[in-house]
């Protein structure tokens, strides 16, 4: 099934399993305003429940992927419960993609700064074309990317992570795959056959397996070491009572495609 919906600040295409969401605020870089949240929000609420999405592509419109937050709405808004709320709605922004129940491929072109390189770190892989740059910049202004540093330091180590929030430099695509912020650093114009090659990777896998299997890998993350085996073993156990497991397995006795009911 293959569908189109758009809205103003975002834009959706569905295509054979493949959700794309494009941030569409190119003169402002795509810049995250309050209402581009309130969007991407509502948007991964509703893939949430939707049984026909195996993943999503998230992208952005124009020449950039995302400028991190609208600095001029922000400054326009001098309220301290107001920009409470904002990072607040932010942060439910990064965790809502994380809990998506599919994977989440971020499809990173120009530069992606501040929140905007906060929400490259939160998607389960990244993709990047080699031209791209990354930053938490906002020391440059005198904010330090407090929101953003939680992302990025479970993406990158520690030294490195705090390197790039008290200096705001950038780094080049290369780099961000060589630190484990992005998957791949490619030809920009291989860019959209890479993020092709990956979802169709994903596509052929047991849909059940890899929900199970997402939710497993991020608690698994927050656990001491024998609490994660032991709830990994749970997850893996009920894995196995799926019938994708059974059929996945015969199949590869048989020698043959498996042929997933979920």
């Amino acid at each position: 099934m293959n569908k189109n919906i758009s809205s103003s600040l975002l834009l959706r295409q569905d295509m054979d399993g493949v959700v794309v969401l494009q941030l569409n605020r190119p003169q402002q870089f795509n810049a995250l305003s309050d209402a581009l949240l309130d969007a991407l929000q509502r948007e991964l609420a509703a893939i949430s429940m939707d049984a026909q999405a195996r993943c999503v592509v998230l992208s952005g419109a124009g020449k950039a992927f995302c400028a991190g937050h609208d600095l001029r709405e922000m400054r326009g808004r001098p309220q301290f419960v107001y920009y409470q709320e904002l990072f607040a709605k932010c942060g439910r922004v990064m965790q809502a993609i994380q809990a998506l129940p599919i994977p989440v491929i971020a499809r990173v072109h120009g530069v992606a700064t501040a929140a905007g390189c906060q929400l490259v770190a939160s998607c389960d892989l990244a993709i990047a074309a080699q031209s791209a740059r990354f930053a938490v910049s906002g020391i440059n202004v005198g904010l330090f990317c407090s929101t953003p540093a939680v992302a990025l330091s479970r993406n990158v180590s520690s030294k490195r992570a705090f390197d790039m929030l008290v200096t705001g430099r950038f780094i080049d695509a290369a780099t961000a795959a060589d630190w484990g912020l992005v998957n791949e650093a490619v030809p920009d114009d291989k860019l959209d056959e890479a993020v092709t090659r990956k979802t169709a990777e994903i596509l052929i896998k047991s849909p059940a397996a890899i929900r199970l299997g997402k939710a497993m890998f991020y608690k698994q993350k927050q656990m001491a070491l024998a609490d994660a085996y032991a709830y990994a073993g749970e997850v893996m156990a009920n894995n196995m009572m799926e019938q994708d497991a059974c059929e996945g397995i015969d199949a590869f006795m048989e020698k043959r495609p498996p042929r997933w009911k979920s």
